[in-house]
This record gives structure tokens, C-alpha cells and sequence, in this order.
């Protein structure tokens, strides 16, 4: 194991990977005083900084927190110590004392980097014990006032504090999901007839979108009799498109996703079927989205069924079936959106309209 040049560490600079050298550089470029280390011990995305003057840190690092855009992160070490843990748990309650009150919230975050006789978890678990008995507050790991973090490389540690509102979250109060709204939405669409190319890329494009929102259903909507093999172009794209996304939200989605179903019908008999269900004509002649969205927004918050929403391709939806529609909505006037972007665009309004109105109800 390559030992590393200092056992203290006053800065950990947290980096995309790749540009920790860029980084370690434009930090030096402030003339800081100390030694700076990009991938200490190989490790990439960290830069160590430890500086003469310990005083200096706090300074150094709003600084750099200014002045270089590489660095994502800059934690700011109260104690370092060496990676026992017993030592990490006896650093970490100093640290909490005082900057952690009864009353409080906080969460312990550990990253390791190295080989060890315990894990991240280990850490996480002994130091929340030992700081929740010695400070009498309390534990909250999704929206902590504090965080505890332990950054530990090979065989050194470092401890700091930090407010959980500098942490930036996908999820945070104020925030609500909105996927539980769009399953209610089937997406009805006619289909793109063009040459092979063109047919497969535009349904392509469009079934990534649909299983982005994770919709309740996709329908694509024929008029009449079609060419059989453009149509089969235009849905091999589709299913492509669904697949792709779907593989990239299994790999990285905290939830399970759900496969977007995809069926085909008659635009016709699908207004028909549906006769007593909401249904959302998207085209240029209808209202203006933002008159409308207030009346969209909650019908997807208080319906228990399903929501048509109906969206053309060359020749938009036929004019005879605006008669059968609850709203007729313009979602750009003036632009005529392409095939590939109506559905997304409407659904992207829609969860904003819906944030909007849940926000109002929480007030």
C-alpha cells in the first residue's frame, strides 16, 4: 500500500473523475500554502489538501469553493486521526460536540477507500451510536440538520461537519414525485409513416420518452388501413426506444421501473371504447396550456382512471374527434411541436402543473 505523504488532511476537494490533476492544479494556482495531492494513492475523484497553517483552511476553501468550478464538493476536515475505529468514533464525537445540539437531526456519511476489518456501514453505525448517546439528538438520514462525514484513505481519516442543506438531493421537502400521477396517463399516438430510417428513429425517440415518465400505457393509434411494413418500422423503433431506457432505469433507479406497455388500435374505436374516460386532445387549434394546465393538473391528481391523452403525427388528430374531448390544448402556440417532442413536452407541462397545485394544497 503506498503510503501517503502527510497524516493530516485539512481539505478533501471531491471531483468528476478524470479531472482531479485539473483540479489539484487550478488549486495551487491560488498560491495556497501546503501540499496538494490529486488521486492520493490512485484514488480517483478526491484531491487532498494539507496546508501549513491550519487556521487558513476555512479561508482556503471558500476559495476555492469560488474560484474552481472543478472542484463538486470541498469538506472541510475538523480532526484527522488514524483509520481505526475506534479512533474515527472518538474524532467523531469530538467533532459533534458542541456543532451538534439537542434537538438536532443529523446522519453519519462514510466513504472508504482501501482495505479494512470493517465497512462503510460499520462506521456509520458505531459513530451514530456514540454521537446520538453523547449529544442527545436524534437520527435522520434522509433530511439531516447535520451531517457527519468520515472520508478515510488507506490507512489516515479525516472528520468534518457540514449543514444538510449543502448536500444537493434529487428528493428534498418541498419536492414530490410526480411518476405515481403519469402511470395514470395513456399516451395515445399515431404513428409515424415515413421511410425506414426516419420511421424507426422517430419511434425510437418517442418510446424513450414514454418510458421515461414510466406511463401508464402506449397506444399507438392507425386511421384506416396503413402500409403494414412502415407501420412495422415505426413500431420496432418504439420498442427499441422503451428498451433502451428501460435498461438504463433498471441500472440506476432506486425504485423498480415498469415496463411501458404498448398497444395498437384504431384511433376510431379507441375514442369509442373509451367514451366515458378523460381524454386530452394535444393540437394547435385548442386552448393555450397555461389556461388549461390548473384543470389537467387536477384531474391526474383526483381521478382514479385512466387519461387519455391523444397525439397526432403528420396529419394530427381528425377534427371529428375534438367533439369527444374533455380539453383541446395548444401547448405552444405559434411553433407546431414535431412528432417526437408532443408527448414529452405535454408530459413535462403536466408534472409541472401538477408540482404547482400540490404545492398550492401544502400551503
Amino acid at each position: 500500500m503506498k503510503a501517503l505523504p502527510s497524516r493530516r488532511f485539512d481539505l478533501i476537494v471531491k471531483t468528476p473523475i478524470g479531472l482531479e490533476r485539473i483540479a489539484a492544479s487550478r488549486i495551487e494556482d491560488l498560491g495556497l500554502e501546503g501540499e496538494v495531492h490529486s488521486r492520493p494513492s490512485g484514488y480517483p475523484g478526491i484531491v487532498t489538501v494539507t496546508l501549513r497553517r491550519e487556521d487558513d483552511k476555512t479561508h482556503i476553501a471558500e476559495r476555492i469553493e469560488r474560484e474552481v468550478p472543478e472542484a463538486e464538493r470541498v469538506l472541510v476536515s475538523r480532526m484527522s486521526t488514524a483509520a481505526t475505529i475506534e479512533e474515527i468514533t472518538d474524532a467523531a464525537v469530538k467533532v459533534a460536540s458542541g456543532a451538534i445540539r439537542d434537538g438536532d437531526s443529523f446522519a453519519v456519511r462514510t466513504v472508504r477507500r482501501g482495505r479494512h476489518p470493517y465497512t462503510s456501514v460499520d462506521v456509520n453505525r458505531t459513530v451514530g451510536s456514540a454521537v446520538l448517546e453523547s449529544t442527545g439528538a436524534s437520527v435522520n438520514l434522509d433530511h439531516p440538520d447535520k451531517i457527519l462525514w468520515v472520508e478515510i484513505i488507506d490507512d489516515q481519516a479525516a472528520i468534518g461537519i457540514i449543514d444538510g442543506s449543502e448536500v444537493w438531493r434529487k428528493m428534498k421537502p418541498g419536492k414530490w414525485e410526480v411518476r405515481t400521477f403519469l402511470s395514470k396517463a395513456s399516451v395515445i399516438q399515431m404513428p409515424y409513416l415515413g421511410d425506414e430510417k426516419s420511421a424507426r428513429s422517430m419511434g425510437s425517440r418517442i418510446g424513450r420518452a414514454v418510458q421515461m415518465f414510466e406511463v401508464g400505457e402506449f397506444v399507438i393509434a392507425t386511421m384506416g388501413v396503413c402500409d403494414a411494413r412502415r407501420l412495422a418500422w415505426f413500431m420496432d423503433g418504439v420498442f427499441e426506444g422503451i428498451d433502451s431506457r428501460y435498461r438504463i432505469q433498471c441500472r440506476t433507479y432506486a425504485h423498480r421501473p415498469r415496463r411501458v406497455e404498448v398497444l395498437v388500435q384504431d384511433v376510431y374505436q379507441l375514442v369509442r371504447d373509451r367514451r366515458a374516460e378523460p381524454k386530452i386532445i394535444f393540437e394547435p387549434e385548442g386552448e393555450v396550456f397555461p389556461k388549461v394546465s390548473s384543470k389537467i393538473a387536477d384531474l391526474f391528481l383526483k381521478a382514479d382512471r385512466r387519461i387519455n391523452l391523444l397525439f397526432g403525427s403528420r396529419e394530427g388528430i381528425p377534427k371529428g374527434l375534438f367533439r369527444f374531448a374533455d380539453l383541446i390544448v395548444d401547448l405552444c402556440p405559434g411553433i407546431t411541436l414535431s412528432t417526437e417532442y408532443a408527448a414529452s413536452s405535454a408530459l413535462i407541462g403536466i408534472s409541472f402543473a401538477l408540482h404547482n397545485l400540490m404545492e398550492q394544497l401544502n400551503e
